[in-house]
């Protein structure tokens, strides 16, 4: 066996003593837990066929003339028909046919605090801001272990992430242009990232029976694990942020080992989009409704991540947000990156994370501790939309952009993975 090169040891000495600062680091933040809520009910009320698609959409890669958080600010509060009507959604299923439900919403507290979010005025523009700061997974150590190894890749070019076993959630532009379903949506197909097979007949089975009595130690430590993992990840990236320049040049965490993981590739089902989105529904908040979901054909061993809902992100450890992707200039590679908050609405997040087309439909997280543990814990609160175009003061300008998982919305798409809302009345 061949030696273990000192420049290894060394990195993993200096981050285990990054790690254990970090943990031993009394910030205070036993305050931070996930706020305990309850959520509306969504009910279906009727469905009814629609024609086929006739899939001719051209995927847009920025969007324009949308109603940002200043557009937002003159717009009376939605009623509870509007809400209703906005969370109708259709339904597209792998032979081309189509379906539009319309839901019923119960237990709804319009007064709640997710309605009265604001934000400070400072913004930021677009995709990348001066360096660089996206850093590329390409070791497997960390691109196949939770939480990255939620991010999927949407064959029409988008990024996703699993919100359960057979289900991702992503952007609705991804699939959809407000008018008609996108070119290639009639094949649309999602990309799990794994390490490459082994030859057949090894041994598999035995070893499988053999370890099946660890199987639950394995997956605490697993768990542990997640949290140096990313530890590791946001210490160097917070280093590199104050300007100290080392690890530019190793800002992709390289593997030793040359068989790099690859992209198994699953159809999709049926998927679901809002009927917020559409165009002529409502024009003023369609950006508020950027977001579908997949079923997939075939359950994924993966770990998938839950959804939340946080009254205000700017209120958190460093506002901050985190989410992965697939950017296109950096082909088949993961991208992790995180960033404060700039503004926050009822339903939008202004950031000035570093990004590049293919990471829309990126699940945005953040991690809190859960009510009465000292665990933290992942859960997706929006979803990355992209580079847009949008009102401000009458001209156009460009941001990143956010969908925030509102309650409604929260139900709506409990609604689609469970089949039943009343499963996730709490969050």
């Amino acid at each position: 066996m061949d030696p273990v090169p000192l420049t290894l040891l060394l990195s993993i000495s200096a981050l285990t003593v990054l790690v254990s600062a970090a943990v031993d680091d009394p910030t205070g933040d036993d305050d931070y837990t996930w706020p305990q809520r309850k959520v509306p009910l969504v009910q279906e009320k009727q469905t009814v066929h629609l024609g086929s698609s006739e899939f001719l959409a051209k995927p847009q890669t920025e969007l324009h003339g949308i109603c940002g958080i200043e557009c937002q600010r003159g717009l009376p509060e939605p009623s509870l028909d509007d809400l209703e009507q906005l969370l109708s959604y259709e339904t597209m299923y792998d032979n081309g046919t189509r379906t539009l439900t319309t839901i019923t919403i119960q237990e709804l507290n319009i007064s709640d605090d997710w309605m009265r979010a604001s934000g400070s005025r400072s913004r930021r523009k677009r995709e990348v801001y001066g360096t660089d700061t996206r850093f590329t997974i390409t070791d497997k150590q960390y691109s196949l272990k939770y939480p990255f190894s939620t991010s999927v890749k949407i064959s029409t070019g988008c990024s996703g992430v699993l919100v359960s076993p057979k289900h991702v959630l992503t952007a609705a532009h991804c699939i959809h242009n407000g008018t008609d379903y996108l070119d290639g949506v009639q094949k649309l197909s999602v990309g799990v990232l794994k390490e490459r097979s082994r030859q057949k007949g090894k041994g598999r089975k035995g070893k499988g029976r053999k370890g099946k009595g660890k199987r639950k130690n394995k997956e605490e430590e697993e768990d542990e694990e997640e949290e140096v993992i990313n530890e590791n990840i946001e210490i160097g990236e917070k280093q590199e942020r104050k300007g100290k320049g080392k690890g530019r040049r190793n800002r992709s965490r390289r593997s030793t080992n040359s068989k790099q993981p690859s992209f198994r590739w699953t159809r999709v089902k049926q998927m679901q989009v809002p009927k917020g989105w559409f165009k002529g529904i409502s024009e003023n908040v369609v950006a508020d409704y950027d977001y579908a979901i997949l079923e997939l054909k075939k359950a994924q061993k993966t770990k998938y991540m839950d959804l939340g809902v946080i009254p205000s992100v700017k209120n958190l450890p460093a506002g901050r947000i985190h989410f992965s992707g697939f950017d296109d200039d950096r082909p088949d590679k993961l991208v992790y990156r995180f960033c404060s908050i700039s503004e926050e609405s009822n339903d939008l997040l202004y950031q000035y994370c570093d990004a590049k087309p293919g990471t829309s439909g990126s699940g945005v997280y953040i991690r809190l501790k859960e009510p009465g543990k000292k665990k933290w814990k992942r859960k997706i609160i929006g979803v990355f939309s992209g580079h847009q175009w949008v009102d401000v003061n009458g001209m156009q300008q460009d941001y990143n952009i956010a969908v925030r998982i509102t309650p409604p919305k929260y139900a709506q798409i409990c609604l689609w993975v469970h089949g039943d809302s009343s499963q996730c009345l709490g969050t």
